[in-house]
């Protein structure tokens, strides 16, 4: 058992305002709470700052670290500290105030453990050149885990603090399986938190504290088992077989590898256009070339639809991705992902339906009728009667 110290807080204007969002900055291994609360003149007005100093254990510093001083996580020292954090969390964050998590290298092994053993109680989380804590440090990192959660990770081409193999394994995880909405940014630099990297958190974090002022806290994290599709066989989405294809990281989210031959595609668009009451066309929101599919007396909610204006619910990218983007219930979307059929869209939550996802295209005849039974769900979601 590690006896921690009571915890250290630097405020950015030397007190907390409870009434707003608290967006909490945890520092890297050699930082300081001090150094760290400067990132918030970095970042939007309107939430509340603090630093957090990293607990001093048994060991010294990052206890919670046993490689190299950062590498593999210990799981009981995780454990302890993250109980230790929440016990400060919960007396300056009661339940109904958002909380946005910033953690920097080390911090961010620390931000990524909270959000993974808790999601729901977190409103998002920044990543920024660290690595997430896996299997050996007791948090539950199963596909689907973040679902409803946006997520901001920033890493550099050239760190040589972090693993290659953890920053690759942390990428690759929040940027497809976890379920979170992901906006990622790559530097060409090293282990060190960039102006560009600030300028984007901070557009993120304005879109999705504008996101909560207007719709509150929502649901996050898988539903319980079992999920009904009433447009599947069975009820049941089965699990894709393979690894998930290769994605592109900014806008345009785009479908790199493993695509749908182009035949199933034009078999997926007509089955689609099949539908009572579709009309399809240019999509109004995606790339020159995508087909949107609209339905025009759909009367379901704007979470609904990709563009709620123009009752458009889906759309077919273009011959060489072949993936669309559709809109579901956040409970349909993680059992999507979970079991290896679609990824949240960077925008989920943040500027748009925290249900938005892409689906990958179907490689055969089999996924071709799965894929289309996704999109059917989606069509009725638009109408109000998915249950």
């Amino acid at each position: 058992m590690i006896a921690f110290a009571p915890p250290v807080v630097a405020w950015a204007d030397g007190q907390d305002d409870t009434s707003r969002p608290l967006v909490v900055l945890l520092h890297g291994r050699g930082s300081s709470e001090t150094d760290i609360i400067g990132l918030s003149g970095h970042l939007p007005s309107g939430p509340s700052y603090a630093a957090v100093r990293a607990p001093i254990g048994e060991g010294g510093g990052y206890a919670w670290f046993a490689n190299r001083g950062i590498g593999r996580p210990v799981a009981e020292s995780l454990v302890e500290t993250m109980a230790w954090f929440r016990t400060w969390l919960g007396e300056v964050a009661p339940a109904g105030r958002p909380v946005v998590l910033a953690g920097f290298s080390g911090g961010a092994a620390f931000a990524g453990g909270l959000v993974l053993t808790d999601p729901a109680r977190y409103a998002a989380v920044a990543i920024l050149y660290g690595t997430l804590p896996f299997e050996d440090a007791g948090v539950p990192v199963e596909a689907g885990r973040l679902t409803g959660l946006p997520v901001f990770v920033a890493q550099g081409d050239q760190d040589h603090v972090i693993p290659a193999e953890l920053l690759s394994r942390t990428w690759s995880y929040l940027l497809g399986a976890s379920g979170a909405a992901p906006s990622a940014r790559r530097d060409p630099g090293g282990h060190g938190l960039t102006e560009g990297t600030a300028a984007e958190l901070s557009e993120w974090l304005t879109h999705r504290l504008a996101w909560l002022a207007r719709r509150g806290p929502e649901l996050v994290g898988l539903a319980e088992q079992p999920v009904a599709w009433p447009t599947l066989a069975g009820g049941t989405l089965p699990q894709r077989e393979g690894d998930r294809p290769q994605v592109h990281f900014r806008i345009p989210q785009t479908q790199l590898t493993d695509n749908s031959p182009s035949h199933l595609q034009e078999a997926l668009f007509e089955r689609i256009s099949g539908l009572d009451g579709i009309t399809s066309g240019p999509s109004m929101i995606s790339v020159p070339g995508a087909r949107g599919f609209v339905a025009p007396e759909a009367d379901g909610p704007d979470d609904a639809f990709l563009v709620a204006e123009g009752k458009e619910f889906a759309h077919l990218h273009p011959e060489h991705d072949g993936s669309l983007h559709l809109a579901l219930p956040l409970d349909l979307a993680g059992d999507a992902i979970a079991r290896g059929w679609a990824q949240s869209h960077m925008w989920a939550g943040v500027r748009l339906s925290p249900g938005f996802l892409m689906v990958y295209g179907p490689r055969d005849d089999a996924e071709l009728g799965v894929v289309t039974g996704i999109v059917e769900a989606s069509y009725r979601y638009a109408h109000g009667r998915l249950g």
